[in-house]
């Protein structure tokens, strides 16, 4: 692996723990919870890549936790070995059954642990690969309309559970087809590229993602940021595009390349879902055009 992967050992029993830690802490970051109820929680706030769960506890058990991870789209992908004093055959098809992968029965040999722990880290880190690549447009190299469609649902969850704002932006590349008109597809598409980087550059933040929306339009979906600081970025993005100084002798508004952008923001009181969002944010996008292109206008 490139970077240390994290492991959440959940057992109740504190040799368990102990020994579960001392076996794993040289190759991987490792965290330590007593019970079922521990684990859902400290999987809402930390980010986990593999989780050794023990099947009998007090309170939730380990089934009980895996039905509530596989539940959840947020953890639903993470990988979880049980680990448990039971031999049953029963049992342990009762847990692969609810989507485990693998199940190690105690006592069990630290080596073995070691490597069934590293084989189904490597697995996933080939299905997050894979998973990336489905999400990354494939001519501009920043993320698709597949990726902003559920990285947004998942920031709207948490904007209604924490109560901060989210902003949406949906931008347009101004009399586009005019320029491949002009010019060909060839150099639109090496347009798209150009203003897709310049864009992607301005998101300092993590949390902050730029995506092809679709055609020359572009979308960029800013968690815990109002309306104010959204317009702030917009003119990021714009000056951005600006600074390309890619001549469009075809455009109607300017001699060079220039993007529209409509925002939208959950603190607008007129958005109830996140396809609302993105609804509000295409009016403003439809107003900007109006007004004569190369601006922004904020719902």
């Amino acid at each position: 692996m490139s970077k240390r992967a994290k492991v959440l050992i959940v057992d109740d029993d504190p040799i368990n723990r102990l020994v579960l830690e001392k076996t794993l802490k040289v190759e991987h970051d490792v965290f330590l919870v007593e019970s079922g109820e521990k684990a859902l929680t400290f999987v809402k706030t930390a980010q986990v890549d593999l989780i050794i769960l023990d099947v009998i506890m007090p309170g939730i058990d380990g089934y009980e936790v895996l039905v509530q991870l596989k539940e959840n789209p947020i953890t639903q992908s993470i990988p979880v070995i049980f680990i448990s004093a039971n031999r049953s055959h029963d049992d342990e098809a009762k847990g692969l059954e609810l989507g485990a992968m693998d199940y190690i029965t105690k006592p069990f040999s630290p080596s073995i642990v070691r490597v069934r722990v590293r084989n189904q880290l490597l697995i996933k880190q080939k299905n997050d690969l894979l998973e990336m690549l489905a999400s990354i447009d494939g001519l501009t190299e920043i993320p698709n309309r597949r990726y902003l469609d559920e990285n947004l649902a998942r920031e709207w969850r948490r904007s209604k559970r924490s109560g901060t704002p989210l902003s949406v932006l949906l931008m347009d590349i101004d009399h586009f087809k005019r320029y491949n008109d002009c010019y060909g597809h060839r150099a639109g598409d090496e347009c798209l590229k150009d203003v897709a980087q310049a864009l992607a550059a301005q998101c300092e933040r993590g949390s902050d993602f730029i995506a092809r929306y679709g055609g020359e339009e572009f979308a960029a979906v800013l968690p815990g940021i109002d309306k104010h600081e959204a317009l702030e970025f917009a003119n990021k993005l714009r000056n951005a595009v600006n600074a390309l100084n890619i001549e469009h002798k075809a455009s109607l508004n300017a001699d060079h390349i220039t993007i529209s952008i409509g925002i939208a923001t959950t603190q607008s009181g007129k958005v109830y879902a996140e396809q609302a969002l993105l609804e509000e944010a295409d009016l403003g996008l439809y107003a900007a055009k109006d007004a004569g292109r190369d601006r922004i206008v904020a719902r």
